[in-house]
């Protein structure tokens, strides 16, 4: 058996992993971001009259493109998480918090963001929760920067 290359014997190919294009947002996503500098949310209106936030272009259930946009509250309610006690890089919060399913009122469907809540403890599926904006908006996702417990229900 030959011997294992070793030291300057290895040899290497960098390799670099790259997406060279852009994409524009569209006619459903450009104005769901855009509408959040104005710190307003919007869905989009299903073929069976559902609210789907955030909007998508067809319709889930039926792949009809869809154009009926519907402003949506800040506010909603937990239907579902998860608690990050262990933080990494590139999270929205650098403190533990939670992951979760909120639906928006106004909406039929959930979206995934964070709570910025304290603890798991003051947590539970069906709490109320408001949007925190982020104070500079540039028309993305992280203009929410969290969600926050309104302390009702």
């Amino acid at each position: 058996m030959p011997d294992e290359p070793t030291g300057s014997d290895l040899l290497e190919a960098p390799l670099a992993i790259e997406y060279p294009f852009n994409r524009t947002t569209g006619p459903v996503i450009g104005p769901f971001l855009t509408a959040l500098i104005d710190q307003r949310v919007l869905g989009i209106r299903g073929e069976d009259g559902r609210v789907i936030c955030p909007p998508t272009e067809y319709d889930p259930l039926t792949g009809a493109p869809l154009a009926e946009m519907v402003e949506v509250a800040s506010t909603g309610k937990v239907t579902s998480w998860s608690w990050v006690a262990t933080i990494r890089e590139g999270q929205p919060l650098q403190h533990p918090h939670a992951l979760a399913l909120i639906q928006l009122d106004g909406a039929d469907t959930s979206m995934m963001h964070v709570v910025d809540c304290g603890s798991a403890d003051a947590m539970v599926t069906g709490m109320r929760v408001a949007v925190r904006w982020s104070d500079e908006r540039t028309g993305s996702i992280s203009d929410i920067a969290c969600f926050v417990p309104t302390g009702e229900g």
